[in-house]
């Protein structure tokens, strides 16, 4: 398997898997005035590490679209050179230093919309290279 389907299925897994941060947080700090299985619960009391695992998810399903696309796009018109297989695996360390970084609240501004933009770069050369190898 390319480098650039093992970065797709490894992608694949974390935001099949980054829910359960934010679903643990609500079930630990559920407040009593929150009826139980109310969905979704105020996020505004909860505690802030909560809300944030549910922004970290939320965040990488925006930017995990456009990547499975591209990786298909890429599988399907053959293209795999250096550059795409170092922006998959730019793109995957980026997104777990953001969720992590996010949750636990490590990473603040500046650091985590540059961490974002450095993924969402690894999507634009990902995307440039697959265009320019196709035209080649």
């Amino acid at each position: 398997m390319s480098i650039e389907l093992w970065s797709l299925l490894i992608a694949s897994v974390m935001v099949a898997s980054l829910w359960i941060p934010f679903i643990v947080g609500v079930n630990m700090h559920l407040p009593a005035t929150e009826e139980l299985g109310l969905r979704p619960p105020d996020l505004r009391l909860l505690p802030d590490w909560v809300q944030r695992a549910n922004r970290a998810h939320l965040n990488l399903v925006e930017q995990f679209v456009p990547f499975a696309a591209l990786v298909l796009v890429a599988q399907l018109a053959d293209t795999s050179s250096v550059v795409t297989q170092w922006a998959c695996i730019a793109f995957v360390g980026l997104r777990i230093a953001h969720a992590l970084g996010y949750i636990t609240a490590w990473t603040r501004i500046p650091a985590r919309p540059v961490i974002f933009t450095l993924a969402w770069i690894a999507l634009l050369v990902l995307a440039i290279e697959i265009a320019r190898l196709s035209l080649a």
